[in-house]
C-alpha cells in the first residue's frame, strides 16, 4: 500500500473518532444537565437524614428555599414539620415528637 490509497481509510478513521469524540462530550453535557441521570431537580436538596430502622428513616430536604423536615417509608413520605431557616435538626425533632431538646418529657 502506498501513502495515497492508506490516505482516505485514514480520513474515515479520524471521521469515527471524531463522531465517538462528540457523542461522549453530549452523553456527559447531558448527565450534568440532569437528564438522563439521578439528580434531583433544580433547587432540591437533601440536607440531613436520620435512619429510623426497617427501611424509614427522617430527612431534611430543601425546595424552592423551603426546609422540610420529611418521614420516609418504604411506600409513603409525610411532611413533619417546615423548618425555620435557623433550626437545627435536633430541635426540629424534638418539636415533632413533642421532647425538649435536652431530652424526653419525664
Amino acid at each position: 500500500m502506498n501513502a495515497i490509497e492508506t490516505f482516505p481509510s485514514l480520513l474515515r478513521m479520524l471521521g469515527a473518532f471524531a463522531v465517538v469524540i462528540a457523542l461522549l462530550g453530549a452523553t456527559l453535557w447531558l448527565l450534568k444537565r440532569g437528564a438522563g441521570g439521578r439528580r434531583g431537580a433544580r433547587g432540591f436538596t437533601v440536607e440531613a437524614a436520620l435512619p429510623l430502622g426497617e427501611r424509614r428513616s427522617l430527612a431534611i430536604v430543601t425546595v424552592e428555599g423551603r426546609r422540610l423536615l420529611l418521614g420516609l417509608a418504604p411506600n409513603h413520605v409525610s411532611l413533619v414539620t417546615e423548618l425555620s431557616a435557623t433550626g437545627s435538626f435536633e430541635q426540629a425533632v424534638a418539636r415533632a415528637t413533642g421532647e425538649s431538646a435536652a431530652g424526653p418529657k419525664s
